[in-house]
């Protein structure tokens, strides 16, 4: 092997610590020469996080992986968080896409205790959003890290400035399981700078959603620097503003696959380094209202049906904060009270990290959205759309993310609102 790795490294791959963790760094190794690394860098954020969470019966080869690696000793070197759970009772299902359900997922039990074993943080670590103060798997500025899970990857890289290429399931595993990951890619100075500027001159605040779609399908894999959005979210990280990027950063990691975005005078790098972080010859994207339209319109609706009427209603994918849980209930009670209603006009699921779950259940605004028919949930609705018998239902949702992996329609928040307040019919 090409890589130059330290004694300890060697010692880790000769078999020094077992034959299950020289697999483990050999496995990596070769991932990192397939990218042209030339060595290993220490992970060093705190925790790790997993994307694999779904106990799909068919991936027994991943079940049988996991019990080498608990069998051998090789468990996580640092706890980690994982992705949403696949199921949830209380989202609507019929009773036989709950045999269905079953059927799919029926190593969900054995998979979480084997995720237990290997070290997950705790019991109720399952989200997309691990960087919730309500989680706690928040890396600092600089961290080193091993994750996998498009959205959080894309977030902790650009609104929090950490380090983290975009891994696949399994290899973000293996890096905490030995601490170190290949340097190459969004690790790199070099791999940081953005190859296009994407100038927004839009003439009011973009929907998250549609930007962060518009961005990714234009620059693909690449790094944006994106400028003009001072106007619209200003120069302080705010919840807020977080929340706004989080959506928008999904979207540019779904519908293209970017690992990291700037922003200028915004996210950390950007407000930093400012336009040093642009390499030479960048390409340049201008996006307009009207070509925010454009990008909208071109959505395919996917429905075989494409006049029905919807079945069910997803919010939150990635998974909704806190403030935004706030902030839909008081915009929902507003827009159902306008259209002489109490309760929504279509079956809702607003999703969210356990924790956070946990704490909003104890506020007046939680009650709020289940007296007006909202189903709160942990699930991942990827997960639930999975089941073919849910992908044949018309299903709309805010979500550029479900809508690019899954039948579901898009629309935009306000868009949402005045479905769910049946002030807008199909």
């Amino acid at each position: 092997m090409s890589m130059k790795l330290t004694g300890a490294e060697q010692a880790i791959l000769d078999g020094d610590l077992g034959e299950v963790k020289a697999k483990v760094m050999k496995t990596l190794v070769l991932y990192g020469e397939t990218f042209g690394a030339e060595k290993m860098v220490p992970i060093t954020s705190q925790y790790g996080h997993l994307v694999t969470s779904f106990g799909l019966s068919v991936m027994k080869p991943v079940y049988e992986l996991m019990d080498q690696l608990i069998e051998g000793g090789a468990l996580s070197g640092q706890l980690f968080s994982v992705d949403p759970w696949p199921l949830d009772k209380n989202v609507p299902s019929n009773f036989i896409q709950n045999i269905l359900f079953k059927v799919m997922y029926s190593n969900q039990t054995d998979y979480d205790k084997q995720l237990k074993k290997l070290g997950i943080m705790k019991d109720n670590a399952y989200t997309c959003t691990c960087y919730m103060e309500e989680v706690g798997n928040i890396p600092e500025m600089g961290d080193i890290l091993s994750w996998a899970e498009s959205s959080a990857v894309v977030y902790a890289n650009s609104v929090l400035g950490a380090r983290c290429n975009r891994n696949s399931g399994i290899l973000e595993l293996f890096g905490s399981i030995v601490g170190r990951v290949p340097y190459f890619g969004l690790l790199t100075d070099e791999g940081r700078k953005a190859t296009w500027k994407v100038l927004v001159k839009t003439t009011k605040k973009p929907e998250a959603q549609v930007l962060g779609s518009a961005i990714g399908m234009k620059v693909m894999e690449e790094v944006p620097y994106i400028q003009g959005m001072n106007q619209w979210l200003g120069d302080e990280l705010t919840q807020e503003v977080k929340d706004y990027l989080k959506d928008m950063g999904a979207a540019t990691a779904s519908n293209g696959a970017v690992g990291l975005y700037h922003v200028e005078g915004l996210t950390p790098e950007a407000a930093q380094m400012g336009e040093s972080l642009i390499a030479e010859n960048a390409q340049v994207y201008v996006i307009d209202d009207a070509e925010l339209e454009r990008v909208k319109k071109s959505y395919p609706v996917m429905w075989k049906n494409k006049k029905a009427s919807p079945k069910l209603c997803f919010v939150g994918c990635p998974h909704l904060s806190y403030a935004q849980l706030d902030d839909w209930a008081l915009k929902l009670e507003e827009s159902l009270e306008k259209a002489g209603r109490t309760t929504v006009d279509i079956p809702t699921v607003f999703t969210t990290s356990p924790a956070v779950l946990e704490k909003f259940e104890q506020s007046e605004n939680a009650t709020k959205l289940k007296d007006m028919g909202v189903v709160l949930s942990s699930i991942c609705p990827l997960m639930y759309m999975n089941n073919p018998l849910c992908g044949k239902m018309p299903v709309i949702t805010s979500s550029n993310k479900l809508r690019t992996y899954t039948t579901a329609k898009y629309y935009t928040n306000d868009e949402i609102l005045s479905l769910l307040s049946g002030k807008e019919r199909l």
